[in-house]
């Protein structure tokens, strides 16, 4: 098993199923960005001491990108719920306290929702915060050179990842565009599909049936 810096993927049936399950679900460049996902967030935890839940990070970083996944395709909802209700349901088959379960919905919705998760429970400040590093390099010297190399040998990056990360994100989106508004996923299918046209709150308040 994995271990960095005292970090390592939790020891339990739950995990060890879900790494089945999201194994047998999701491509290799999901799941092992899912699985990194995991580890910047529970470093991140320990270096500042925050008192979070494993197992429920763990939960909520293998499940945020389920949503990009073929099955939700033709879902007309944004994919972040998507992956929060999947794992949701998945946690109800095991008991798991309801208050958990709300803590991890919460941490898959809001992962892409910058300016809240910060203020709310570790573990979904954690997912955000695992989620950009490894997508974005947000608070990438945060992280020793020893720190990165290992998780990304254990998980590796292949040999393009970020246009291979913009590809899950347009192919997961491309057919439910309404649903990236007020989101910075639109810059998605702005990059992907020239024909794209984003919507426009001031137009949208302008147009609106109110006269004045």
């Amino acid at each position: 098993m994995v271990n960095v810096s005292g970090i390592s993927i939790p020891d339990s049936n739950l995990a060890r199923d879900i790494t089945q399950f999201i194994r047998d679900t999701e491509d290799e460049l999901l799941f092992f960005h899912s699985t990194r996902v995991f580890f910047w967030g529970a470093l991140t935890g320990a270096r500042q001491k925050l008192r979070y839940n494993s197992e429920l990070l763990y939960v909520a970083a293998m499940f945020h990108d389920i949503g990009l996944t073929a099955q939700y395709h033709d879902s007309q909802r944004r994919f972040e719920v998507d992956g929060a209700d999947a794992a949701r349901s998945f946690l109800r088959s095991y008991a798991i306290p309801e208050s958990d379960v709300e803590r991890v919905w919460n941490a898959i919705a809001l992962h892409t929702t910058p300016g809240i998760p910060e203020h709310m429970h570790a573990e979904i400040s954690l997912v955000q915060v695992g989620a950009g590093m490894d997508v974005a390099g947000r608070g990438y010297d945060g992280f020793t050179d020893d720190q990165r190399q290992a998780i990304v040998a254990a998980y590796p990056r292949g040999d393009d990842f970020k246009n291979g990360i913009i590809n899950a994100f347009y192919e997961g989106m491309r057919r439910r565009p309404q649903t990236t508004f007020g989101t910075f996923n639109d810059d998605i299918l702005a990059f992907k599909d020239p024909r794209f046209q984003r919507a426009d709150l001031c137009s949208i308040i302008l147009h609106s049936p109110w006269d004045h």
